[in-house]
This record gives structure tokens, C-alpha cells and sequence, in this order.
């Protein structure tokens, strides 16, 4: 639990200092011989809310390990 609880804490970290993501999404359209691409990009926000979330849990799990042990 202890290691999940430094990932909980590490990916919350991420999610505070980027505030999202990014990807990109492909397009195709085919009309009988005709094949058109296109490709956009999306940005994914995350919510401030939701990284504290992450972090307190994780250090949740962290000092509750080492008090069961």
C-alpha cells in the first residue's frame, strides 16, 4: 500500500502542475476511391479538486502504513 500511496501522491503532483492533457484524434472519411484524413487535437482538463484528492489520499495511505507496520 505504501508504494501505491507514492503514486497517488506522485501522479496528483502531475495533475496540479499540468492542469491536463493533451492527444491528438484522427479523422478518415472514405467516398469510393477518394480517402480524406484529418487530425485534430483534444485537451483534456483536470480539475485542481481532483490532484489535491490524489495527494491526500496518497499520503493517507502512506502514514497509515507505516502506523499498521
Amino acid at each position: 500500500m505504501k508504494m501505491l500511496g507514492i503514486v497517488l501522491i506522485v501522479a496528483g503532483a502531475v495533475a496540479l502542475a499540468y492542469q491536463g492533457f493533451s492527444y491528438n484524434k484522427n479523422h478518415e472519411a472514405r467516398i469510393g476511391g477518394i480517402s480524406l484524413n484529418a487530425t485534430t487535437k483534444e485537451h483534456v482538463n483536470v480539475p485542481p479538486w481532483a490532484g489535491f484528492v490524489l495527494v491526500g489520499v496518497g499520503v493517507a495511505l502512506v502514514v497509515f502504513n507505516r502506523k499498521a507496520v
